[in-house]
């Protein structure tokens, strides 16, 4: 039995990749400074977890991954090179596992996390039993990721240090692309560049779905043709449109009882030129979402309207629009959105769920890096919200540096935004403030969830 060993076990991406090799039947150990909720997950699995990082924590194993934020000077790292023991990084390794099967991976600045689980619970529902890895819990199935016998592999494919140039897909979507991550990527062109890489995986009969009302992602359009892949582009009515030889748009959509959209989905390829489509899960861009799913099963060959009405039954993904409950007549909900497009669109999809109610935005900014870079657009995102709440910068990988997000709430042409401060800080003003019938939701891709935890646990 092979011994694969994770160091930085406890993120969304490496506990994915350990879960789906778990079920396959290896013996898999991991590592971490703490014991997050997706390496708890795993203990009960039977992988054995180790708080802290030891040179004794490798032994027995036959390879080693790491987490993109483990450094060559981690002592497992530094024992598993002395032991001649391979050391591979997330993106060296997830090739190997799509290599066998029919490879499905979505990429995009935005809603890549939503794309990938409403695709891999779709063909789940569907007797397909797909492999997947998704970096985020999908609500219908309590997992992240799953080795399944069927012959596709969904997986998100990330970014952020051009992981998604090690993938082996078949079939590619790209939802939009916005400039982001600056500290990778300095410039839009350099992300450009290496998106434009990413549609270069795909073999010659590959097929790359393309979102056509998104400017970055429908430019990719042309660099596809000129490499002759089968081109599917999605939109809904009435936006932009980029001529392709294969599209699926949504028609006639409206507000439904669920909380989403009904919509009908019109498309050119096989048999099903028209379905009906009633989603539960919130926002516009769900829709958009929606239509990138049912263009994945019109290129498999699926019955349409079976994979619309599996899509009814999805209903999100951690950390996405997830409503935590309500307590004492408020209702508090945590999302991952942490870019201006994502606080856009999450917060339109607040006010159409709940329009009658005082929507409050509490936004944890991300890194230094991209609070500064998109400083303007952060700053006229919140449009939607009718209280702004805005907590210190949550550094992640990069250094404290002398810059606050109180910069930001000075900047914001809204009339009620204002700095909160620490969670601490910020949780104590909610709790001074909040009324019932209010609606909390807290937009943080960092730790700023323990303000939903602590407003629940009152």
């Amino acid at each position: 039995m092979t011994h694969i060993h994770f160091i930085g076990i406890g993120g969304s991406g490496l506990s994915a990749i350990a879960r789906l090799l778990k079920e396959s039947g290896c013996e898999v150990t991991g590592s971490d400074r703490a014991l997050s909720s997706f390496a708890a997950d795993l203990q009960t699995m039977g992988v054995q977890i180790f708080i802290g990082h030891h040179p004794r924590n490798i032994a027995g194993a036959d390879w080693v991954i790491r987490s993109s934020a483990i450094g060559e000077d981690n002592p497992e790292v530094q024992a598993a090179k002395r032991a001649g023991i391979p050391v591979y990084k997330r993106a060296d390794f997830l090739g190997q596992l799509m290599s066998e099967k029919t490879g499905i991976a979505v990429a995009g600045t935005h809603g890549k996390t939503t794309t990938t689980a409403m695709i891999a619970w779709m063909l789940y529902s569907m007797q397909r039993d797909p492999s997947f890895i998704v970096g985020g819990t999908l609500n219908n199935l309590k997992v992240n990721a799953h080795a399944g016998k069927g012959d596709t592999f969904v997986i998100e494919a990330d970014e952020y240090d051009r992981m998604f140039l090690g993938l082996k897909p078949r079939i590619a979507i790209v939802t939009n692309l916005e400039h982001d991550h600056p500290d990778c990527y300095p410039t839009f062109e350099d992300m450009y560049s290496a998106f434009q890489d990413f549609v270069d995986l795909l073999p010659a009969d590959g097929t790359l779905i393309v979102c056509a009302e998104d400017e970055g992602a429908a430019t990719l359009l042309t660099h596809a043709r000129r490499k002759g892949l089968n081109i599917i582009s999605y939109n809904i009515q009435g936006e932009m449109t980029i001529n392709s030889p294969q599209w699926m748009q949504a028609r006639t959509f409206t507000p439904n009882e669920r909380g989403g959209f009904d919509f009908t989905a019109m498309n050119n390829m096989g048999s099903s030129a028209e379905v009906s489509v009633s989603l539960q899960v919130p926002g516009e861009h769900n829709i958009r979402n929606a239509l990138a799913a049912l263009s994945v099963a019109a290129t498999l060959g699926l019955p349409l309207q079976e994979a619309a009405d599996a899509l009814g039954q999805f209903t999100g993904t951690g950390r996405r629009f997830e409503v935590r409950g309500e307590r004492n007549g408020v209702t508090v909900i945590d999302d991952y959105a942490h870019h201006p497009t994502e606080i856009r669109a999450t917060l339109a999809g607040a006010k159409m769920r709940y329009p009658n109610r005082r929507i409050w935005a509490v936004w944890q900014p991300h890194t230094y890096s991209r609070t500064q870079t998109l400083f303007l657009e952060f700053s006229r995102a919140f449009s939607d919200a009718d209280e702004v709440l805005v907590t210190e910068i949550y550094a992640s990988r990069e250094p404290k540096q002398d810059f606050s997000s109180a910069e930001v709430v000075s900047a914001m042409p809204h009339s009620s935004a204002r700095y909160g401060g620490s969670l601490v800080e910020t949780t104590k003003y909610l709790r001074e403030n909040l009324r019932p019938g209010d609606v909390v939701i807290v937009l943080s891709a960092g730790d700023a969830d323990q303000i939903s935890a602590d407003l629940m646990n009152v």
